[in-house]
């Protein structure tokens, strides 16, 4: 047996302490080691009845062959004579296994050197798949983490026990990520590599306005009001629209808070982001006119509503044109996120010309038409003439023939 004292134990209930890895890790890899240590100094890498076994009361751990007790020995490597296993348990009898240690002189240094490797590998592999399992569970949800430094494509942020990557497309447009400073990020994703598992965090996602709201409203958080939909440009605006499955709770109202304590909150949280709270709608020309807030609307008129093509026309005031398009089509841009509908908005004197437009189309129609059946009718009255005329020639020469016969009569 190998002395290794208390020391090893100690350690291991240290790094347990600081790393969370079991002692237990520590203590299979040690006698893994061990055994693959005397697989290489024996040269039999295939050997299958050889474990390592550690005394933790008298702090020794040595190497032992399971051998199985027979008769006449024929293999020593896996067999021993009746006689010899007597000398050790009197109780033994034919048939019966033993362990018999077969620890090398002078093993220790090789024993050590070996297991300093296979340690460090283990303890690499426990790290790795618990930090995983972690953040795996922590998938979709916002976490703290700490400002690491930024590159020229990602922040690196500090989320405990690896960091995260926060890659230019999931940062707000125009913060400045400062060193050092804590911020909330969702975990967008886990991905498994050869080292630490990659978390892939964000700042931009929709979701995370959800979660905020969760956290800051009650009401979210017990069911009573509903997320519906959430439509986002990050650091400018979003648009959230929710239900209540209480009629005795506002929905809206929940999510603003007493004073404006909730909302405030959460605006403070995105950087000033700016927030639109509407009230879902199963009816679609309401649920429309809601999420074009804060512009006011004078008509809604459903051009298509099918599983594929949902396409609606809106008719806001001269003066509401810009409000509801928003700048550069911010505002109409996230309502048809929001609502999944195709939204055409017209001011009041634009619908007015296309109107007008359209029936100067339909007044013209009428008059070609008008003017087409009056000259299919002055055709009709040509033939009729030309028949009548045929005739009255035909009359005309008749009776100048029965006149010139009385003549010659």
């Amino acid at each position: 047996m190998i002395k290794i004292g208390t020391a090893l134990f100690e350690a291991a209930e240290q790094f347990e302490r600081e790393k969370g890895i079991s002692k237990e890790i520590l203590v299979s890899s040690l006698c893994d080691a061990l055994v693959a240590a005397y697989k290489k100094h024996i040269k039999d890498k295939d050997a299958q009845n050889v474990e390592a076994i550690l005394d933790d009361q008298a702090g020794e751990i040595g190497v032992f062959r399971t051998k199985v007790v027979v008769e006449e020995v024929v293999d020593e490597n896996t067999e021993i004579s009746l006689t010899a296993a007597k000398e050790m348990d009197e109780d033994v009898e034919v048939g019966d296994e033993v362990k018999i240690e077969v620890t090398p002189e002078n093993f220790g240094r090789i024993a050590a050197q070996s297991a300093k490797q296979v340690i460090t590998q283990r303890i690499r592999e426990a790290e790795r798949k618990m930090v995983l399992d972690e953040f795996l569970s922590k998938k979709g949800t916002l976490i703290t983490g700490i400002i690491q430094r930024r590159t020229d494509r990602a922040v690196i942020v500090n989320i405990g026990k690896t960091d995260a990557v926060m890659p230019t497309r999931e940062q707000i447009p125009g913060e400045y990520y400062k060193p050092g400073n804590r911020i909330r990020v969702f975990v967008l994703d886990v991905k498994e590599t050869s080292k630490l598992p990659q978390v892939i965090v964000s700042q931009a996602h929709a979701e995370i306005v959800r979660e905020l709201f969760e956290l800051e409203v009650p009401e979210i958080e017990d069911g009573i009001v509903e997320i519906k939909s959430i439509a986002r440009e990050a650091g400018f605006r979003t648009k959230l629209a929710v239900w209540s499955n209480d009629p005795t709770v506002d929905s809206v109202g929940a999510c603003i808070g007493p004073r404006g304590t909730r909302i405030q909150t959460i605006v403070g949280e995105l950087k000033n982001e700016k927030i639109d709270i509407v009230r879902y709608s199963q009816d679609p020309v309401e649920y429309i006119v809601n999420a074009l807030s804060p512009a006011r609307i004078i008509s809604v008129d459903i051009l298509a509503d099918e599983e594929d093509r949902k396409e609606a026309f809106v008719i806001v005031p001269d003066d509401q044109l810009s409000l509801a398009i928003g700048r550069e089509g911010q505002n109409v841009r996230l309502a048809h996120r929001l609502t999944s509908w195709k939204i055409d908005i017209k001011s009041q004197s634009q619908a007015r010309e296309i109107e007008n437009s359209a029936e100067n189309n339909s007044y013209y129609q009428e008059d070609v038409k008008e003017e087409y059946i009056d000259e299919e009718e002055t055709v009709d009255e040509i033939a009729q003439e030309a028949i009548e005329e045929t005739s009255q020639t035909g009359l005309d020469e008749e009776d100048e023939i029965e006149t010139q016969k009385e003549v010659e009569e």
